[in-house]
C-alpha cells in the first residue's frame, strides 16, 4: 500500500529561526538607542531600520509559517543578502568580529534558512 508522505515540517523550522533572527536584529536595534539619548542623533536612523528590518523579518516568519509562497521568496532573497552582507564585511576590514558566535548569526543561520526553504514548492500555497 502507498502512503501519503507526511508534509514538510520545513516552514515551522525556517520560522523558528526567522524568530532568532528577529529577536537579534531587535536587541542590536534596542541597544543602539542609548547612544541617541547620549547626542549622537544620526544612530536614531540606525535603531529606526533595524527594528523595522525586525518587524519586517517577524512578518515573514509568519508568512512563511503560512506557507505562503511569495513570503519565501522574499525570506530566501533576505537571507541571500545577509549572506552578501557577511561576505562584503568578512573581506574589508572595519573591525568586524569574525568569532563564531558572529559566523554562527551571521553566515550559518541565513545558509541554513535557505537550504530549508530551496525546493520545497509543495508545501507553499
Amino acid at each position: 500500500m502507498i502512503k501519503p508522505e507526511a508534509p514538510s515540517g520545513r516552514p515551522e523550522a525556517v520560522f523558528v529561526l526567522l524568530l532568532l533572527q528577529c529577536l537579534f536584529w531587535l536587541i542590536a536595534g534596542l541597544s543602539a538607542a542609548p547612544f541617541v539619548l547620549g547626542g549622537e542623533i544620526h544612530m536614531a536612523g540606525l535603531v529606526l531600520a533595524t527594528l523595522l528590518l525586525a518587524l519586517g523579518t517577524c512578518l515573514l516568519a509568519i508568512g512563511v509559517l503560512w506557507r505562503r509562497r511569495r513570503a519565501r521568496s522574499l525570506a530566501i532573497a533576505l537571507e541571500v543578502v545577509c549572506l552578501f552582507g557577511t561576505a562584503v564585511l568578512l573581506l574589508i576590514p572595519l573591525g568586524f568580529n569574525k568569532g563564531p558566535v558572529s559566523m554562527l548569526v551571521n553566515a550559518a543561520l541565513p545558509l541554513t534558512i535557505i537550504v530549508l526553504l530551496r525546493k520545497d514548492g509543495e508545501a507553499f500555497s
